[in-house]
């Protein structure tokens, strides 16, 4: 059994993996731009993720898709904080707060967050580590390579799998001596995130290698491009194949997964756990 340290609640984590419900507050994300700009919508969209079987709500206000413009912190807060206070408020939901900033992890925290979810593996910002260190909030450290707006331009890689796992090596070494504890953290590989196809069907295959450092496993491919171009199909008709590379990375080790659909992962996910 993992367990994950997430300020005052550890999530444990055994034969089935968890579930991560997105709700992006943005009018300009891939998937579900502009569905959940609404406060009242997103609160509603979440409870629904909740009664479908999420473990945790991944709550992001700003789009990190490729060439996604940023936002400021001030409109980040604006989009966000309100959603989490009422969650933490009317649930006992175990809330991510999906940001690079630490202005906008602070509030964050502040409004009821347990875990800071961070693209960027907390290099943005300088003072994210010190958010993270004295709120003792779980941490997601993703990799990526270079920039949502810089990151799709011809990535490259020797051997991508290696590289991310080296990444996460060096990363947890800088992050554990600025007194953020190992039990509070997570990784994502950060499919789609400065690969090519072939690098992420590379990552999904070599899932188990990152499971070797003993913490979780995030891994994130709902919906996302390189199933389309797999696939031909538009964003909006990819969940067989969301589904497929979710069962294919629960098989190969992964330990949470971030998702749109949340009814038919968890389905998914039963299923596969149990003829594995």
């Amino acid at each position: 059994m993992l367990e994950w340290k997430c300020r005052d609640q550890t999530i444990k984590i055994s034969d089935r993996p968890l579930i991560m419900g997105i709700l992006n507050i943005t009018p300009d994300s891939f998937s579900d731009g502009g569905n959940y700009i609404d406060h009242n919508e997103a609160i509603k969209r979440a409870h629904t993720m909740l009664q479908e079987g999420a473990d945790i709500i991944d709550i992001g206000g700003e789009s990190t898709r490729p060439g996604a413009a940023t936002v400021s912190a001030e409109e980040e807060i604006k989009r966000v904080i309100p959603v989490i206070k009422e969650l933490s408020k009317s649930t006992d939901a175990i809330i991510s707060t999906d940001t690079t900033k630490a202005d906008v992890a602070e509030a964050a925290i502040d409004a009821g967050a347990h875990i800071i979810n961070d693209i960027s593996a907390l290099t943005y910002d300088p003072r994210m580590i010190t958010v993270a260190k004295e709120s003792s909030a779980g941490v997601v450290l993703m990799h990526m390579l270079g920039t949502p707006q810089t990151m799709q331009n011809s990535p490259k890689y020797k051997d991508v799998a290696e590289e991310v796992n080296d990444f996460f090596s060096k990363r947890i070494q800088e992050i554990t001596a600025a007194g953020i504890k190992l039990s509070s953290l997570a990784i994502d590989p950060g499919i789609g995130f400065g690969k090519t196809i072939e690098h992420n069907i590379s990552l999904i295959k070599n899932i188990e290698t990152l499971t070797q450092i003993n913490i979780p496993v995030i891994v994130g491919l709902s919906r996302k491009s390189f199933l389309g171009k797999l696939t031909g199909k538009d964003v909006s008709d990819r969940l067989a194949s969301s589904l497929a590379g979710l069962v294919i990375s629960v098989i190969n080790g992964a330990n949470i997964i971030r998702v749109h659909d949340v009814d038919a992962s968890r389905d998914a996910i039963l299923t596969a756990m149990a003829l594995k």
